[in-house]
């Protein structure tokens, strides 16, 4: 099977990992502050929507990460920015319709756990003053092991979260000395037990395969070290070098990378061993034990996929605060101003500061969901989406012909739709590419595998 998978061009594609359609390098700039207010102002009354506030600042720059952060060694700006934050939700306020509730809400970075306790309290009341949770809210944030402490989870506690996401990478010390990020397991082990011992009863975990100097029996080893903290979900990421777009990527030893059949086995041998500890496969790289959302969301057909990766939030809105964010409406896509102090300007100004966006096409919109359904199921569902929009079988099956004639076979097409076999999942975001309807971004894209 790797004869044909390479044959089929795995080892070399570039491709989008496709938490959006379009994807991100094709917002342009038909979307600004105001059409951005509009779409706001459209969230029907006593809706739920989801929040993701995004805050840019880290104590140290990892090399091996390609987000949007910046170093700060004082709290100074960064209270400063969440007093940006509490200004762009009264902007919020002022063009939210009555009685919208909130579905879920996360804390990402950078480094969120950055902020002290009285920032995070005073964050928090003030996100509820706007959109106040329910008894079904979701609240995660994104823990840095070595930024946090007592009093920091006590107040994380206190105002309401109740799942955390723990970065690992990689718990070898050589690997996270070649990625610029020293973080070790009893370090780890003691922040889990913290938040645990709050009642924070849902823990999430990032891993990373593809590093420099990973081998089988050291990701074996990572995977077991991370399975005894019990996480009730695993992100197992490809690591993602671009150092023509993140260039700190540059301080990462390049001809220590795997290469692309190497970091295929990385990946197999990881995905045994969470399989093998009962957890369920979900997607192209989580893993969910039998209980969590994410497993029940995918068995009764709602997993779905975004920013963050999959989720089994149904909310059709999902609002980005703080610079760069990005948000999600029925009518297209609106990202914040990527730099801090441009966001900051605009909201001092008493305007959002949307700087680039999407409008959906009804061509976008359907192969928007082809490629979720792929992406979340491995197979595209011809009868749901002329149900959904009001589409001819025809107009369907065509994109899918296309798209398998390009796989020699491999694919399942017949009247009810397009299925990739377990073998072939591996080429999941290539059958992806090949239903997108936009041009390879010139920027450039993560490894297929």
């Amino acid at each position: 099977m790797k004869a044909q998978l390479a044959k089929l061009g795995l080892f070399d594609a570039r491709v989008p990992r496709y938490t959006s359609y379009p994807t991100a390098p094709h917002f342009g700039g038909g979307v600004d502050s105001s059409l951005f207010a509009r779409w706001i102002s459209l969230v029907p009354r006593g809706a739920e929507i989801s929040l993701y506030v995004h805050v840019p600042f880290c104590r140290r720059l990892c090399w091996f990460c390609a987000c949007r952060t910046q170093g700060t060694q004082s709290d100074r700006p960064v209270a400063a920015y969440v007093d940006t934050l509490k200004s762009e939700l009264d902007l919020l306020a002022r063009n939210l319709p009555e009685g919208v509730r909130l579905s879920r809400l996360h804390w990402g970075g950078g480094t969120p756990t950055l902020l002290q306790p009285d920032m995070i309290e005073d964050l928090a009341q003030a996100i509820k003053q706007v959109v106040p949770f329910t008894d079904r809210t979701e609240f995660s944030v994104e823990i840095d092991p070595n930024e946090i402490d007592a009093p920091r989870l006590d107040a994380l506690a206190s105002a309401g979260m109740n799942r955390a996401s723990v970065g690992v990478q990689d718990f070898n010390e050589d690997i996270q000395r070649s990625i610029g990020r020293l973080q070790g397991y009893e370090v780890t082990r003691w922040a889990v037990d913290e938040i645990r011992a709050r009642g924070v009863a849902s823990l999430n975990a990032d891993i990373l395969y593809g590093l420099p100097h990973q081998s089988k029996a050291r990701i074996t080893e990572s995977v077991q070290k991370l399975l005894s903290l019990n996480p009730d979900r695993v992100a197992l990421y490809g690591y993602a070098h671009v150092p023509w777009m993140a260039k700190r990527q540059q301080m990462l030893p390049s001809d220590a990378l795997p290469t692309p059949e190497e970091r295929l086995e990385l990946f197999d041998t990881a995905r045994r061993l969470f399989l093998w500890d009962n957890y369920a496969e979900i997607g192209i790289d989580h893993f969910a034990t039998k209980d969590d959302g994410l497993n029940i969301a995918l068995k009764t057909g709602r997993l779905r996929r975004n920013f963050q990766g999959y989720t089994d939030d149904t909310a059709d809105v999902l609002i980005g605060l703080g610079a760069s964010s990005i948000s999600r409406f029925p009518q297209g896509y609106a990202q914040n101003d990527p730099g801090t102090g441009a966001h900051t300007a605009a909201i001092r100004d008493g305007r959002f500061s949307t700087s680039r966006g999407h409008v959906f096409s009804s061509e976008d919109r359907l192969r928007g969901r082809m490629i979720e359904q792929l992406m979340c199921e491995f197979r595209i569902d011809t009868p749901d989406l002329c149900r959904r929009l009001d589409i001819s079988a025809q107009q369907v099956h065509r994109i899918l012909q296309a798209s398998a004639a390009q796989f020699g076979g491999l694919l399942q097409l017949d009247d009810q739709g397009l299925r990739v076999p377990h073998e072939a999942r591996p080429l999941t975001r290539m059958i992806a590419r090949s239903i997108d309807a936009y041009a390879l971004s010139k920027a450039g894209h993560s490894s297929a595998i």
